[in-house]
């Protein structure tokens, strides 16, 4: 449960801009899609897909650090780490049980023939759009426990794209077409109290003296 009081002491602090903006931005945030990049060898890839997460409204990120293990490029990123939230699995196993626990369905984007495309995607379902190295494509454990899978259509010789590129073509074609659905894809109240905490925390400088400050105070209230 979020502590509303304390919420509002942080909003408090923060200007109005600040509070609308962070209300406007969450009201089109959604979790209906979920986004996985899976051992993506060159980080800068991996961070510009976080910042087409955060620009197109995906709320999560998954980043399997299977063989690599590196950190998100913050410099390509450009603060939108500070927005996505990232979860980190050290294993494809892993990731999708969770994902899939959570009711999502797991979708492979591949340049394959078969492969369901783009614009013919069933957007009704929630749904994990996994996203492979630049060398190797997905893994194959990926590609057999995968409920579909995802082509962008091309017209020229070339058959793949780089894959931060993939992602924004696939999240902006996909969130564009959800909000302009009528399916429930917006996030929980609940959801976007958290998020409201979380964001007023990493906007307001020196953030721990001010909690310190006013969790004291509380106790000394308490107390008394």
């Amino acid at each position: 449960m979020i502590d509303l009081e304390y919420l509002a002491f942080l909003e408090n602090i923060l200007t109005d801009n600040r509070k609308e903006r962070f209300l406007n931005v969450l009201e089109n945030r959604t979790k209906h899609f979920t986004v996985v990049v899976e051992d993506v060898f060159q980080m800068h890839n991996a961070s510009a897909v976080m910042r087409s997460c955060e620009v197109f409204g995906i709320q999560e990120l998954n980043v399997i650090e299977q063989r690599y293990g590196k950190s998100i490029d913050k410099e390509i990123a450009m603060g939108a780490q500070k927005w996505v939230d990232i979860n980190k699995f050290d294993n494809v196993t892993n990731c999708v049980d969770t994902l899939k626990n959570q009711g999502y369905q797991i979708i492979a984007t591949t340049p394959h023939e078969n492969d369901c495309l783009l614009d013919d995607f069933d957007i009704s379902k929630p749904s994990a759009l996994f996203f492979g190295t630049e060398r190797d494509g997905l893994s194959e454990e990926i590609m057999q426990r995968a409920d579909g899978f995802l082509k962008i259509p091309m017209a020229g010789f070339t058959e793949s794209l780089n894959i931060s590129v993939s992602a924004a073509i696939i999240i902006q074609n996909l969130t564009n077409r959800l909000r302009q659905s009528d399916i429930d894809w917006h996030l929980s109240e609940a959801e976007i109290l958290e998020k409201r905490l979380a964001w007023a925390r990493s906007s307001i400088k020196d953030i721990k003296r001010i909690e310190a400050r006013y969790f004291s105070e509380i106790k000394t209230k308490t107390s008394s």
